[in-house]
């Protein structure tokens, strides 16, 4: 027989849906092993039920006539190909896989779709290659479809009712994996990995489709109490002043400074004998640094914008800005605003760009300053208002403000791609990133670089006005600008320290560089763990505002640990991913060795997270501020 001839028989026959099960289980496996488990480690559980899931595939297919079973196994596996192939992308872009519910960020697509060639693998062919070399036969019609002869009617029965009684089996196997996905519904690696990336996903859809059902609190007065209750016992435990600044900044000018992708590793860091971030490291070295700001998620920059401006987690990816706009929050501009400050909101990009034109008009704002606002809009890099021109001109704005004001500036300059495509004076980049050059890790050095050029533009430009001395300035990145495991940057990270550990690589994705110019608080460092959710309650403290809710804490207080949206706690010795590790060595706890007191301790920290997370969730999809 030839081998057309046998190919032929196995494309008409259950081989062939069999011989597409054990594909689709091998992609599986390439993006598991490319993503959840870097390490290596994949649980039996897992594995298990990604085969249930497959099976039932491979039954209810062998049920379908011929022609049908061929097209829907051709159909499923393209299907779950490009599923694959998009949670593997995604996740190198955020460490996260797709969820149903950013089918609202789909307008932003132009941006992600750019950062595409910085993302890709040449591994990810293989999510592909077999439906080609199955396609391409079928299309030049070198293999063909054939017409089976009709079974029998009792051939028909049976082959039904086996076939019927193994989909039956391993579906209600698969249900048993897909609950496990709806009841953890903060970390998304923690789901794949019990519910595998088929039961996420259909959990996902369930989960969005009941969210408002599974909201913990429906109504303000039950949240309220175990906000009141955890609050006093942050105050309890943790309410020691270490610095005593209440009302410091009383009646002072308060800029905030969000910098686009601004990693703390940066900071006071050289490459080939110059500073990355020289005018940074000079200000923090007269100011105060925070060594251990996190961001609250792996996030946008809208979702940085979200959490420091109410103090509670954001959503899904953007989320809280897209779909939930319209909510009412006890936002940073209003605690301003009842105390008599002129407040703004300043970014180089269009209103629509993040829906920041509805969400920013729903805030008690006296100026709401966009790319149309701004006057010169001669350099734009990467279709935003460049940094340096957004500066200049803001502090002409702020020049003629009332006093006192507050102002919320976002950079973009150094927004993925990291290209700077539109600068003008590429001088203005002064570093060699020498090996580095042309790839994603070189070109986000340089991107960080030019941040820093126009920061040192922006406190040039403040002093020449007048209003360095008399204005506090609070400047942080807003999330992370690499992969936690992109190669250039483990490069370079251990060339800084050899004994890295993959901890020290978590906590490096999520920590940002922040600085804050505050009176009488002259080279200070802080390297307590504290995230954006802290902002507000400690602008508050600081200028003697009335902060009516808020889940963070103040900065300047003993608090010592902070959480993540998808249940990450990082505290002053540890750090837990589903399970504690020792920050310094990296680590596991093992659990049956520990103490009381510090197993307690851990407890507290881990009910206090889910309390916090429970709190948010149920203020934002039930917008219970209202």
């Amino acid at each position: 027989m030839e081998n057309k001839e046998i190919i032929n028989k196995i494309l008409n026959s259950m081989w062939f849906v069999v011989l597409i099960g054990i594909l689709l289980f091998f992609k599986t496996l390439l993006f598991y092993y490319s993503t959840i488990t870097v390490e290596g480690n994949l649980e039996a559980e897992t594995i298990v039920g990604t085969i249930c899931f497959i099976i039932t595939s491979v039954c209810f297919l062998g049920i379908l006539p011929n022609r049908a079973r061929i097209i829907a196994s051709i159909v499923i596996n393209i299907f779950v190909s490009l599923l694959l192939f998009a949670d593997h992308i995604y996740y190198i872009f955020s460490n996260n896989v797709l969820s149903i519910a950013q089918i609202s960020n789909l307008q932003y697509g132009e941006e992600i779709l750019s950062t595409l060639p910085m993302v890709m693998q040449f591994k990810q062919i293989l999510y592909f290659l077999d439906i080609f070399i199955i396609l391409i036969p079928l299309l030049k019609k070198i293999l063909k479809i054939e017409k089976k002869k009709e079974n029998t009617k009792k051939q028909i029965i049976a082959k039904a009712l086996i076939e019927s009684i193994g989909v039956g089996i391993f579906s209600f196997i698969g249900v048993t994996y897909i609950k496990m996905g709806t009841e953890l519904s903060y970390n998304k690696d923690l789901q794949i990995r019990k519910s595998t990336i088929y039961g996420y996903h259909i959990s996902d859809i369930a989960n969005n489709l009941t969210m408002k059902k599974r909201t913990k609190y429906k109504n303000y007065d039950d949240m309220e109490k175990d906000y009141e209750t955890l609050k006093q016992t942050y105050e309890n435990q943790y309410g020691e002043e270490v610095y005593e600044l209440a009302g410091v900044l009383e009646n002072k000018n308060v800029i905030i400074l969000q910098l686009e992708a601004m990693q703390e590793f940066v900071i006071n860091k050289e490459i080939n004998g110059k500073e990355i971030t020289p005018n940074l490291n000079e200000f923090l070295s007269k100011n105060i640094t925070f060594t251990n700001m996190h961001m609250q998620s792996y996030s946008t920059t809208a979702d940085s914008e979200h959490s420091t401006i109410t103090s509670i987690y954001p959503m899904e990816n953007g989320m809280s800005f897209s779909r939930y706009y319209t909510n009412n929050y006890d936002d940073i501009f209003k605690i301003f605003n009842q105390k008599g400050y002129h407040t703004s909101f300043m970014h180089g990009n269009y209103p629509y760009f993040w829906n920041r034109g509805n969400v920013y008009s729903r805030f008690n704002l006296n100026e709401l300053v966009l790319k149309e606002q701004f006057e010169d809009t001669s350099e734009n890099i990467n279709g935003d208002l460049s940094d340096e021109l957004l500066y200049r001109q803001a502090v002409q704005k702020w020049k003629q403000y009332d006093k006192p004001f507050f102002s919320y500036i976002v950079s973009a300059s150094s927004h993925t791609p990291y290209t700077l495509e539109g600068l003008q004076d590429r001088q203005k980049v002064n570093i060699n990133v020498g090996k580095y050059k042309d790839t994603y890790f070189g070109n986000y050095l340089e991107a960080m670089n030019y941040a820093d050029y126009a920061f040192g533009i922006l406190i040039q430009e403040l002093k020449n006005v007048g209003l360095y001395e008399d204005t506090a300035i609070l400047v942080f990145g807003d999330h992370n600008g690499l992969n936690m495991y992109n190669d250039e940057l483990l490069d370079f990270l251990s060339y800084i320290n050899e004994d890295i550990t993959d901890v020290d690589l978590k906590l490096n994705y999520t920590r940002v560089a922040c600085g804050f110019k505050v009176p009488k608080m002259e080279n200070t460092q802080i390297d307590k763990p504290v995230n954006k959710l802290d902002i507000k309650p400690t602008l508050a403290y600081l200028c003697n505002l009335d902060d009516k809710f808020s889940l963070g804490t103040n900065m300047f207080k003993s608090k010592d640990f902070i959480c993540l949206n998808n249940e990450r706690i990082i505290t002053a010795g540890e750090y837990y991913d589903e399970q504690w590790y020792d920050r310094q060595t990296g680590e596991t706890l093992e659990w049956e060795q520990l103490n009381e007191e510090t197993k307690i301790r851990l407890n507290n920290y881990y009910q206090n997270m889910k309390i916090e997370l429970d709190i948010s969730n149920s203020v934002s999809v039930n917008n219970l501020l209202k």
